[in-house]
């Protein structure tokens, strides 16, 4: 699978005949340009995937993988699914999906604690660009840093292999702090601050249960 994936060769007709399509495409003489990188996207992030899913060293195949597939996704939404380009769906497409692959990469091995922290930076980013264009830059400035200090707390209470890290608990505090006050100056924002840290709260006390257990 790896010498698959590394081969010049391979790559090399993929791109030919990906760009040969593309241009057939372009002259109306063949459609089918769409469809092949959709095809070929799609097996490029399972074989990724199958990598690292027959050794499981090869962790860092589910980063690509995970990737390609969203593209894959992506291409094919806006190729066969009518009106779909014209959404704001493209980029929450993306940005999960390579969300996704560093929490995958987190789940596949505790010692790599450090994926949290860019797969939170990731889905708060992804969060704050599909809010609503009449949304205050405020209230998605609140957001953005309470979805930088809600990920900080999810690296202080998960599991991970070197120990708990307290030390993520200091800017946690900081930046959900700093969101909350920036939310509570949206007005329209307050009905959903309280129940928010009620569940926030819930869940890291049944985290903490579950991981001490």
């Amino acid at each position: 699978m790896l010498k698959v994936l590394s081969s010049r060769l391979f790559w090399g007709l993929v791109l030919v005949i990906g760009g040969l399509l593309l241009l057939l495409d372009t002259f109306g003489i063949f459609k089918g340009g769409e469809l092949f990188w959709t095809v070929v996207s799609a097996v490029t992030g399972i074989l990724f995937v199958t990598l690292y899913v027959t050794n499981r060293d090869h962790w860092w195949a589910l980063i690509p993988g995970t990737i390609f597939i969203a593209i894959s996704a992506l291409i094919g939404l806006n190729t066969f699914v009518p009106g779909f380009s014209e959404t704001n769906l493209s980029a929450k497409i993306i940005l999960g999906g390579i969300a996704l692959s560093f929490f995958l990469v987190y789940l596949a091995d505790r010692s790599n604690w450090w994926a949290i922290i860019p797969a939170g930076v990731i889905t708060t980013i992804a969060i704050v660009a599909g809010l609503d264009t009449s949304s205050s830059g405020l209230a998605s400035g609140g957001i953005f840093f309470l979805g930088l200090g809600i990920t900080f707390t999810l690296v202080a209470i998960l599991p991970n292999s070197t120990g708990q890290m307290r030390w993520a608990w200091i800017p946690a505090g900081i930046l959900c702090l700093m969101g909350l006050v920036i939310l509570l100056a949206a007005e329209e924002y307050i009905n959903y601050i309280w129940p928010s840290m009620f569940i926030l709260a819930g869940i890291s006390l049944v985290v903490r249960s579950i991981t001490r257990k």
